[in-house]
């Protein structure tokens, strides 16, 4: 017998209409590129949604359009997140720190028909335009400079039309969004999500064991709207009603703290290299910064050290663990503690703690053996598969990536981690990444975490390059806090405390900056090629 529920769309429109039903008075806090702020809320932010939607449906917009945006983090963009999908069309976010050539190889792949566009950014488009044909180009102008011909701009173009808007007809497995991978691991990829994954995404985000985001809470989005759609914290704030602080470009420690002490900010989501910079900041100027609220610290993007759980910790700023990938909308893991571990010693917990967590509610994790061989710790280590409704199924256009699912169906995501016996996911490195001396796995996130909880080291990058006996050995990339001082020998017998002799790396170079990807990643390629051909005859602890 089937159930006698109603057949009821999941789809971003009634995120929309609920927003500006029920909160049209919560504020939206947004950062324009030159720095000034301006203060609105969720009732202008409906109708300048729905003017914005009806604008793009007079210039033509059809179902499943792709329209492109290149702006910063502001109240324009958030707009456009909601507009062009519940217009019909689909939002391709472009990553603007891709080089031109590879947003223009984007822009093709993904056939963009308009691109709305933040005018600081015209510099950017003017180095690809020719290579790309938008039928128009929308721009948010934050300056007085003229248009190019043909140019609209923004304001003028979604000032009116939105009263008499009608929703078309959406199915909820229709395109919503649209990202590409950061191509850290070759050529970017394509992931269109549906407006079904985007809903069940953000009623998961909002539970109290992931964000526990609600009415009462103040959302700072630090992580660019253009990366995986700002991990989906845009939807889930409006979803629930919770105020919006939007930072624009600037992501410095200073800028941001000021936003988080001034807005009252109780949820901040960014990469370990934003919080590093912060806890640099707070300790530096001890008693300069006030918070007002509790601050959770949601982290994601890559794994952070757990010197920087301690760190935070001393500041009253919780981290939260979040891991994901743009091919799972990006929610797969998180951090919350279970009632026991809470209860466990410092020590102990703050190691539950640094690992990514527990599988969200309907994500489903399975490990399976790295490269087919067996795992170096046993039946609970190994290569993450996942499924889950918010998870990809496919590569949008590219039948060429297709083994990156297995079988039957799952996900492999080149993540190589393990699960201990309370559920907790700990990753250990990518597949890529794994360096394998004389048949030996090494980790190398598990030294860098480790080498960064040395007093002097600020960051650190651990490749495996070429070694004429051992097939590959480790090199540790390290940048020193300003004014201290270390040598690879010193850095070796700190390791050595907690590490077999056999894992540790056998050659150090002191960099000032270490390569990163697009998404502030460490670009471990860039580091493999430079020093490919080590000379492994002279110290190997320079």
């Amino acid at each position: 017998m089937r159930g006698t529920m109603m057949d009821y769309p999941l789809t971003l429109t009634t995120i929309l209409e609920r927003a500006g039903k029920f909160f049209p008075d919560v504020e939206i806090v947004s950062r324009a590129p030159d720095g000034s702020i301006s203060r609105s809320n969720y009732g202008a932010f409906y109708r300048r949604a729905r003017n914005l939607a009806a604008g793009l449906q007079r210039l033509g917009m059809k179902p499943g359009d792709r329209v492109a945006s290149m702006m910063w983090n502001h109240a324009a963009h958030l707009e456009t997140f909601f507009a062009v999908p519940c217009a019909g069309g689909i939002l391709h976010t472009l990553n603007i720190r891709l080089q031109p050539q590879e947003i223009a190889a984007v822009v093709n792949h993904a056939r963009d028909r308009f691109l709305i566009i933040d005018d600081v950014l015209l510099p950017l488009l003017a180095q690809f335009r020719d290579k790309v044909d938008f039928e128009r180009v929308i721009v948010v102008r934050h300056t007085p400079a003229p248009l190019a011909p043909g140019d609209l701009d923004y304001e003028e173009f979604a000032r009116g039309g939105g009263e008499d808007f009608r929703y078309p007809k959406i199915d909820e497995n229709d395109g919503a969004a649209m990202s590409f991978t950061s191509g850290t691991t070759g050529a970017p990829k394509g992931v269109v999500y549906s407006h079904r994954a985007l809903v069940l995404h953000s009623f998961v985000c909002a539970l109290k064991e992931i964000c526990n985001i609600g009415y009462d809470d103040t959302v700072l989005v630090i992580v660019p709207m253009f990366h995986v759609n700002a991990w989906g914290l845009p939807f889930t704030a409006a979803m629930l009603g919770a105020r919006q602080v939007l930072p624009g470009p600037r992501y410095d420690a200073v800028s941001l703290l000021e936003l988080m002490t001034r807005e009252g900010v109780t949820l901040a989501g960014g990469v370990p290299t934003i919080w590093l910079a912060i806890a640099d900041e707070l300790e530096k100027n001890p008693g300069k910064w006030q918070f007002t609220k509790p601050v959770r610290a949601g982290v994601g993007g890559s794994a952070p050290p757990m010197e920087l759980f301690r760190r935070l910790d001393r500041h009253g700023i919780e981290v939260k663990h979040l891991w994901g990938m743009t091919e799972s909308s990006p929610l797969g893991i998180a951090g919350g503690l279970k009632p026991q571990i809470r209860a466990w010693d410092g020590q102990r917990q703050l190691e539950m703690r640094a690992k990514q967590g527990m599988p969200a509610p309907f994500v489903e994790l399975r490990l399976m053996r790295p490269d087919g061989e067996a795992p170096w710790d046993g039946e609970t280590s190994g290569e993450i598969e996942m499924r889950g409704p918010w998870v990809a199924a496919s590569y949008y256009d590219d039948p060429s990536q297709k083994d990156r699912w297995s079988p039957d169906g799952w996900f492999r995501t080149g993540d190589v981690a393990t699960m201990d016996a309370d559920g907790y996911v700990k990753i250990v490195d990518r597949v890529k990444d794994l360096v394998k001396s004389g048949g030996e796995w090494i980790s190398s996130v598990e030294l860098e975490n480790t080498l960064m909880g040395h007093p002097a080291v600020k960051e650190a990058c651990v490749v495996g390059i070429p070694h004429p006996k051992w097939s590959e050995r480790p090199l540790a990339a390290i940048v020193l806090r300003d004014g201290a001082t270390a040598t690879g020998d010193e850095l070796r017998g700190y390791l050595a405390t907690y590490f077999g002799k056999w894992q540790l790396p056998d050659a150090f170079v002191f960099l000032d900056t270490i390569p990163r990807t697009s998404v502030g990643k460490f670009k471990k390629s860039a580091l493999r090629e430079r020093y490919a051909g080590w000379d492994w005859t002279k110290s190997a602890r320079s």
